[in-house]
């Protein structure tokens, strides 16, 4: 008899954070090795949010919160929503979490029940099925078509709808494509939701880097929309707080509550003096936002340019995020016969951390984040070029 349970022996690895944590360690061996890897700003938290957390530790703010977070948070999280989208929750409505994939990951236990799918769409976020899976869920995936920029469409999720549908997952800005959801095709996709009356998951995460484009919350689209979308979103990517594992979700009044008991009886409270340092996010100033925006806006200009001048190399314009999706299928054959294979070669003979998109749902892609300097970009890339023609012979 295995040991294991039957789910966590279905579990995958997070490819990300493997990837991750190899180039790590070979960094810390000493090797030169440049990371396209991680879904992570190279910039520090800015200073007033460090300053909050710290004033929070000096004023004994170390204990227990509320499992679902402390009241001023919430209050801060209302008013961030209510500013930014037009949304209004009341703090009921809203749950603080270890980060945003916490949330979702609640969120999936709080609403699945075994046999109920899943729709996401493909190329996605590798927790996605995973967490589905854990939940008893069935992922149902809807592809969003390269040649329109990864894009999805209302049209290929109500093909999908079935009498089992849960659950669908809308991440815009997208992780790993950076594509960008339009108001239009939002509206098409609320009037999915509503005439089959399921929920959906808007992931959010990316809301602050769009490039030219405007963010548009699914759940701003009316009120029957808002009551059946469960808003997620967090501090790691704008904010620059990955290592501080804070996340929230705002949606129906029930779900969240459901959530709070499971996380009760899980994590307890996000870490006590983390949330102050949230609150200090969303009150204070946001140049800070708008200056590392403007930094990732310039470092994709230069990554997209240099990809698709490098031959057997094509890759889209992302509208957010940090991140490219090239499409390397004419780098794949031979003695590298796929993308795991490419993504093991370029680390190992070339020094470039990339993750291969096998995990994102995508065999002839690897996701690249340009969430690093200009200067490592171009190295890398430097790098990636050579061992491109290389390949090529």
């Amino acid at each position: 008899m295995s040991r294991l349970s039957h789910r966590a022996a279905q579990a995958a690895d997070s490819p990300t954070l493997a990837i991750t944590a190899r180039f790590k360690a070979m960094r810390a061996a000493g090797e030169d090795v440049i990371g396209f890897g991680a879904g992570e700003p190279d910039f520090d938290t800015p200073e007033p949010i460090k300053a909050a957390a710290r004033q929070a530790l000096d004023r004994g703010d170390t204990k227990y919160t509320a499992a679902s977070g402390t009241p001023a948070l919430k209050a801060a999280i209302r008013g961030k929503l209510q500013r930014d989208q037009g949304l209004e929750y009341g703090l009921n409505q809203i749950i603080v979490s270890c980060g945003a994939k916490h949330s979702i990951y609640n969120l999936m236990q709080a609403v699945l029940d075994p046999g109920d799918e899943v729709i996401i769409p493909r190329p996605y976020w590798v927790s996605y099925p995973e967490q589905a899976k854990l939940a008893g869920g069935v992922p149902v995936f809807v592809d969003a078509p390269e040649a329109d920029g990864f894009r999805l469409t209302a049209a290929a999720v109500e093909a999908a709808i079935t009498p089992r549908t849960k659950l669908l997952i809308v991440n815009s800005p997208n992780n790993p494509s950076g594509a960008v959801v339009g108001e239009q095709e939002l509206r098409r996709l609320a009037e999915v939701v509503v005439r089959h009356d399921i929920l959906a998951l808007s992931d959010e995460i990316y809301e602050k880097l769009v490039y030219g484009e405007r963010h548009v919350s699914l759940a701003s689209l009316g009120p029957e929309i808002q009551r059946r979308t469960l808003v997620v979103n967090g501090f790691s990517k704008a904010f620059a707080m990955t290592g501080w594992r804070l996340g929230y979700l705002a949606g129906d009044a029930e779900i969240v509550a459901a959530m709070g008991r499971i996380q009760s009886q899980s994590t307890s409270n996000p870490t006590s003096f983390a949330q102050a340092g949230g609150v200090a996010a969303l009150e204070g100033p946001q140049d800070c936002v708008e200056t590392m925006r403007q930094a990732f806006a310039e470092r994709r200009e230069v990554i997209v340019a240099r990809l698709n001048a490098i031959p057997g190399i094509e890759c889209s314009r992302p509208g957010g995020a940090f991140y490219v999706l090239p499409n390397v299928r004419g780098l794949l054959g031979g003695a590298i016969p796929d993308v795991n294979a490419l993504g093991t070669h370029l680390l190992e003979n070339s020094g470039i951390a990339v993750v291969p998109g096998s995990g994102f749902g995508m065999p002839q892609h690897i996701r690249m984040s340009y969430a690093a300097s200009l200067p490592a970009i171009n190295r890398g890339l430097d790098r990636l070029e050579a061992a491109a023609a290389a390949i090529r012979g």
